[in-house]
């Protein structure tokens, strides 16, 4: 069974212990698998969820986990016959910006500005505009999008580990985090979340007691009803953005 964790989650609230007998192999993508969700596969059905990851540029797959090597938080080892390499990122202490080559890459892309030409990947390199980190024994773990870290104090905090944190403390709720300016810290980090009663407070509590940064604390948590999600099952993050940078230019306008 392949899915997101947004829809493993789903399937394993919904179902019996006896409904999912006939699986031996849970391949999960596309967004970060929770503990939570991990530990109640595990649970409840004696299933591991097997994480992995790709982009469409690789046709799709370029890591997975395995049942004999299989370490959790992260998408597994690079598939065989695929060479990576780090691009230091200022501000990113720990891995750097993944590019990839291999037989699975993509030949290049055709651009609209430039009909029927080739944009090649510059010697083979695709850039997947992921921050990863590698481990001595070669499993990959994402870090977030280039695009999804925010500069907060002259620091780069990806926005993907703090969604973590929230989803560890509010493991059945949604949240999603987005970034705007800041006059003072350069960026200031607004929370999204359907927990009703989530609080500031709970989550730098939370957030301390993991020995996260200051620097990964909201300046702020607004409650919604229902987050703006894809088919796909995961949060649509350019509706979260939109809808933060219009919160936050309302506030600025009623302010003046």
């Amino acid at each position: 069974m392949f899915g997101t964790d947004t829809l493993l989650n789903g399937y394993a609230r919904s179902a019996h212990p006896y409904d999912l007998r006939s699986l031996r192999y849970i391949i999960a993508g596309a967004e970060a698998v929770k503990e939570a969700t991990r530990r109640l596969y595990a649970e409840k059905f004696g299933l591991r969820i097997l994480e992995g990851y790709g982009v469409t540029e690789c046709s799709p797959v370029m890591a997975l986990n395995t049942p004999m090597f299989n370490k959790f938080g992260t998408v597994g080892r690079l598939l065989p016959g695929m060479e990576a390499k780090l691009e230091k990122v200022e501000g990113v202490d720990e891995g750097g910006r993944l590019y990839v080559k291999g037989p699975n890459v993509m030949l290049g892309y055709l651009r609209a500005d430039r009909p029927g030409v080739l944009d090649v990947p510059p010697e083979g390199w695709h850039d997947t505009g992921d921050i990863v980190a590698i481990d001595e024994q070669g499993f990959v773990a994402i870090k977030g999008r280039a695009k999804r870290f925010a500069k907060v104090g002259g620091e780069m905090v990806s926005l993907a580990a703090v969604e973590m944190l929230a989803a560890e403390l509010w493991p059945h709720y949604t949240t999603a985090v987005s970034a705007v300016p800041d006059a003072r810290k350069g960026e200031r980090l607004i929370m999204v979340t359907d927990k009703h009663g989530a609080t500031r407070a709970d989550f730098i509590a939370y957030a301390r007691s993991k020995h996260a940064s200051e620097l990964t604390f909201p300046a702020e948590i607004v409650i919604l009803d229902k987050l703006p999600m894809l088919g796909s099952g995961k949060v649509d993050q350019l509706a979260i953005d939109k809808f933060v940078r219009e919160q936050a230019a309302a506030k600025a306008a009623a302010a003046e």
